[in-house]
């Protein structure tokens, strides 16, 4: 009887693990089927994560202020900028041009310019030092600064005189063909000659604008249309 007994539950034992382990194996096939959903969840997860806190060490780098430095210098350097058509607009020679990056501005040692309009004006420029934005479209001439706009010939024949402008600061806009300080300025246009404690300039509308203790001298006009005088180099 008692040998009989153990054969009946060694017969139900193996039973049982059999139809256990059929189970567990209709199970983990049920379970692979949605392994990759679960993969796919944690990918997510982990990248959402990595997306919220990583950008804090980004805005730290950016929130870093640019300072005021030199991030690249040139001796006995030219600048020239361009039009849209490829043709020459500004020329600027230094002895020393440095760069720096905060203000896009270029600092210039013994500035020299030219500058040619679009009714084909030449225009130079001179200076113990100058300040240009990037475009070359704007120049603040410091020390011993002069602008001379060369005499040119208009449809009809007749000319405009060479204009002349000195002082110890021009501000020159070569858009707007525009020059301008705030501080004493020496026009000379032709034979004339005028003083002012400040000074504008707008050469579209033909305006001189002086202010303060103005004061001018004018010579004897000559002969009207007659050839101006000769043009600098």
């Amino acid at each position: 009887m008692i040998i009989s007994a153990s054969v009946t539950a060694m017969t139900l034992m193996r039973q049982v693990l059999k139809t256990c382990s059929h189970r567990f194996a209709g199970l983990w096939e049920r379970l692979s089927l949605y392994l990759p959903l679960v993969m796919m969840g944690l990918l997510a997860v982990g990248t959402y994560w990595l997306v919220r806190n990583t950008p804090a060490a980004y805005e730290a780098e950016a929130a870093r202020p640019v300072n005021h430095e030199v991030d690249y210098f040139m001796r006995r350097a030219t600048v020239k900028t361009f039009d849209g058509e490829g043709r020459l607009k500004t020329e600027i020679f230094g002895a020393e041009v440095r760069h720096f990056q905060d203000t896009e501005t270029l600092e210039i040692d013994q500035a020299r310019m030219r500058s040619t309009g679009q009714d084909g004006r030449l225009t130079t420029a001179t200076a113990n030092r100058a300040l240009s934005n990037d475009a070359g479209s704007e120049v603040q001439l410091i020390g011993n600064a002069v602008v001379i706009r060369e005499p040119i010939q208009n449809a009809d024949g007749s000319w405009m005189p060479r204009l002349e402008f000195r002082g110890e600061f021009l501000h020159v806009f070569m858009s707007g063909d525009r020059v301008k300080s705030h501080l004493p300025v020496v026009l000379k246009r032709g034979s004339d000659e005028f003083r002012g404690d400040t000074f504008a300039y707008d050469n579209l509308e033909q305006v001189v604008d002086l202010k303060g203790r103005v004061k001018g001298r004018l010579m004897p006009r000559g002969v009207v249309g007659s050839a101006p005088n000769k043009v600098s180099r």
